[in-house]
């Protein structure tokens, strides 16, 4: 089935290193097409969300917005083993602070990527993406009466703030309200929680939510075991997966381009781990990045990390 997804900012050209033109010099910016709703083999479809109006409205440092711009640059030259057909949609941009509108404009292009049977890649842009990122989800066909949504977020915070303005810091709270007053099921799950970056009061909403997380401290090598177990048991309580990435999920000498570096942070080692068994699940419904600030990113190692997760999300998705 084929659908439109509507952008304010069309494609632009994808340039990059070329060693060749034959399969097995393939690089991102040699597979990539415009999104074409005609076509059928498309594996995914990157969609972009400039905006930092959420963490303007959370007292973050802004410069979120150009987040897209070097998550598609850094993509660019990795190089594919695979030459299935990735499709670039264009940008969503939150140019007027009116943030709510860029959200719902999200939403559509993501409802319509699902629908025509792309997983969607969304590049952000601050975590306000990711409401958005679930209106798309929520209107989608695929989401229907019956099914269970689970939300996996890799991330030092739990964004359940409880503010009458919508930010960075509100979306999961705002989908979870939003679920409940629908009577639909959902659960939302948080790996890499940082307990000093999170009042008790989050703590506390996040118990009156039934959010099940798990600790910073408790993400390293040494708890593959616990951490494999907290993954499968959201995996087999949902039918479909959200996956959303906050980059400041990572320890900040791995990613020092976010809004709040991480002072411990999870390894990327477990971070990739888990990407790698979320996207082979079958689960999968819909992925987006969050946090890239360019102008803070140190030898684009932010840009290059998050380009490596997408990178694998990708090529293991069925």
């Amino acid at each position: 089935m084929s659908a439109e997804i509507p952008v304010d900012i069309p494609p632009a050209a994808w340039t990059g290193r070329n060693d060749g033109d034959t399969p097995e010099h393939l690089r991102w910016h040699q597979a990539i097409r415009s999104y074409d709703p005609a076509a059928t083999e498309s594996r995914c479809v990157l969609i972009g969300f400039a905006s930092d109006e959420g963490v303007r409205r959370n007292k973050g440092r802004q410069g979120a917005a150009a987040g897209p711009h070097a998550l598609r640059a850094a993509l660019a030259s990795m190089a594919l083993n695979d030459p299935a057909l990735l499709e670039d949609a264009g940008t969503v941009a939150v140019t007027d602070a009116d943030l709510e509108s860029g959200q719902a404009r999200l939403g559509r292009a993501v409802a319509g990527a699902i629908d025509s049977g792309r997983l969607p890649v969304v590049l952000g842009g601050g975590h306000e993406v990711a409401y958005g990122t679930y209106l798309g989800v929520a209107a989608a066909a695929a989401r229907g009466t019956g099914t269970r949504l689970g939300i996996l977020n890799l991330d030092a915070h739990f964004d359940l703030r409880g503010e009458a303005t919508p930010s960075s810091g509100t979306p999961f709270r705002q989908i979870l309200e939003a679920e409940h007053a629908a009577g639909m099921s959902i659960r939302y799950d948080v790996l890499g929680i940082s307990q000093p970056s999170n009042t008790r009061a989050l703590f506390d909403t996040a118990d009156r939510f039934d959010v099940h997380y798990l600790l910073d401290d408790r993400c390293g090598p040494a708890d593959y075991a616990l951490v494999d177990a907290f993954v499968a048991d959201l995996l087999d309580a949902v039918d479909l997966l959200y996956l959303t990435i906050d980059l400041d999920v990572l320890p900040a000498a791995v990613a020092p381009g976010v809004s709040a570096p991480a002072a411990y942070g999870v390894p990327l080692e477990t971070i990739q781990r888990v990407c790698d068994r979320v996207a082979m699940s079958g689960k999968l419904i819909a992925v987006d990045v969050a946090e890239l600030n360019p102008g803070l990113d140190i030898d684009n190692r932010t840009a290059r990390t998050a380009a490596r997760l997408i990178h694998r999300i990708v090529t293991r998705h069925p």
